[in-house]
């Protein structure tokens, strides 16, 4: 489970709320991008609940980016989204933390846990600010 629909969804949005001045609406953003607006509406209240957007009600409300492009990490938002850190395998990310009590032995652990590091520090360093520039 690296990147979801959900995770895909969550950047397409932040792209289009990046380009806008005014907060926009789930309906407005939902049409734009083609999305069901049930789940973009989940997808955009989870952001704001984890201080990536701020959320405004009423007549003009909607939802616009609380931080600077460059200040949001693609960690962040797929932590929030997902309610977890995206994780290339289904193992515990310590040795300790080993359901079956098998991590000292098992050959494949290490090498997984050293590429989930590198994936999260990829993540953690990659901006939505780099990924307006592509």
């Amino acid at each position: 489970m690296l990147i979801t629909r959900a995770s895909e969804y969550a950047i397409l949005s932040l792209i289009v709320l990046s380009k806008t001045t005014s907060p926009m609406d789930s309906e407005t953003l939902s049409r734009e991008l083609t999305i069901s607006k049930s789940f973009l509406a989940k997808i955009l209240q989870a952001l704001a609940k984890n201080d990536i957007l701020n959320s405004y009600k009423g007549i003009n409300g909607g939802f616009s980016l609380k931080k600077l492009p460059r200040n949001i990490n693609m960690l962040e938002v797929f932590s929030a989204v997902e309610g977890k850190a995206p994780a290339v395998f289904e193992c515990a990310p310590s040795e300790n933390d080993c359901p079956s009590d098998k991590a000292s032995s098992c050959s494949i652990w290490p090498f997984l846990n050293k590429l989930q590091g590198k994936i999260d520090t990829f993540f953690s360093d990659l901006t939505l600010a780099d990924i307006l520039e592509d």
